[in-house]
């Protein structure tokens, strides 16, 4: 069982930076596909940013790309979110994921399907004002 916890979350104006960092403790980080997800008001689940369990793949929604860079660290079993350039409308509860990846190869539509995920964490508050 794997415990994800995130962190980073807070209320900024539009333009600034967050870094979000999602924390895993509980099984071996480095078998894990990662991922963020927000759920917004009238949006549902919405995918944001994914990233494979050694780094080498990454995915973005087309609104995240440019804007959002997704990283990891399997040293200290945590994985980052890091959003510049905030819009109103990247307010949201963001949410980390991890799919165990043993014995699977994942296609881009895996990584970025949230019913393709194992755990969640409990989710961070992201709040943009214009």
């Amino acid at each position: 069982q794997v415990q994800l916890v995130e962190s980073g979350g807070g209320s900024v104006q539009a333009g600034d930076s967050l870094s979000l960092s999602c924390e895993a403790s509980g099984g071996t980080f480095s078998a894990y596909a990662m991922g963020w997800f927000r759920v917004s008001p009238g949006k549902g689940r919405e995918f944001v940013a994914a990233i494979s369990w050694d780094g080498q793949s990454i995915f973005y929604s087309d609104d995240a790309q440019g804007r959002f860079t997704i990283s990891r660290d399997n040293a200290k079993n945590t994985v980052y979110l890091q959003m510049d350039t905030l819009k109103p409308e990247d307010t949201a509860i963001y949410f980390c994921a991890a799919k165990n990846i043993y014995n699977l190869v994942l296609s881009p539509s895996h990584y970025k399907n949230p019913t393709q995920y194992d755990f969640w964490g409990q989710g961070t508050q992201v709040t943009v004002s214009a």
